[in-house]
C-alpha cells in the first residue's frame, strides 16, 4: 500500500549561519506531531542540521543566496526532508560523499556532514551538478510507541 502525506511545510531563508539553529527546531517541531523518541528526534535536528549547513558553507560559499527546507509526513510514520540550494553544485557527488572529503579544509571542516547524515537516517540522495546547486533528501521512519494504559 501506498503511504498518504499527512502534512507538509515548506521554509525558505537566507543562508546565514543563523538559519541552521533555526532549520534544526523547525525540523524537531515538525515532526514531534509523530512523538519521536528522543534519539529519532535528534538524528533529525542533526541530519537536517548538517544538511542545511552544508548548503550555507559548502554551496554558496562567501555568498548570499536561499536555502529551501521541505518537509513531510506520511501516514507510515515517515519523516521526509528536502535541503535544496541554488548555489555551486557538487561535481563529483559520490566523491563528496566520501567521509573526510572537504571543499574547506582551511576553516577546519571535517568532512563529514554526508556521513553523519547517512548513518542517522534511514536514506540519503544527493542531486547537484555544477552551476546548478544540489538537493539532500533524507528520509526516516519513526518508530511506534507502545500506547501508554490509563
Amino acid at each position: 500500500m501506498k503511504s498518504t502525506v499527512v502534512n507538509e511545510v515548506r521554509l525558505a531563508f537566507p543562508s546565514v549561519s543563523a538559519n541552521e539553529a533555526f532549520a534544526r527546531s523547525a525540523a524537531a517541531s515538525f515532526c514531534a506531531q509523530l512523538n519521536p523518541t528522543f534519539d529519532e528526534l535528534s538524528d533529525i535536528k542533526c541530519a537536517v542540521s548538517e544538511a542545511v549547513t552544508n548548503a550555507i558553507v559548502h554551496g554558496y560559499r562567501d555568498a548570499l543566496g536561499e536555502v529551501q527546507l521541505s518537509m513531510k509526513i506520511t501516514d507510515d510514520r515517515v519523516f521526509r526532508a528536502e535541503i535544496k540550494d541554488k548555489g555551486c553544485g557538487i561535481s563529483d557527488v559520490e566523491e563528496a560523499m566520501r567521509p573526510l572529503f572537504t571543499t574547506d579544509p582551511e576553516n577546519e571542516r571535517s568532512g563529514m556532514g554526508f556521513t553523519i547524515i547517512e548513518n542517522f537516517m534511514d536514506s540519503l540522495r544527493v542531486v547537484s551538478a555544477p552551476g546548478k546547486g544540489t538537493r539532500v533528501i533524507i528520509t526516516k521512519k519513526l518508530s511506534m510507541l507502545p500506547r501508554v494504559k490509563g
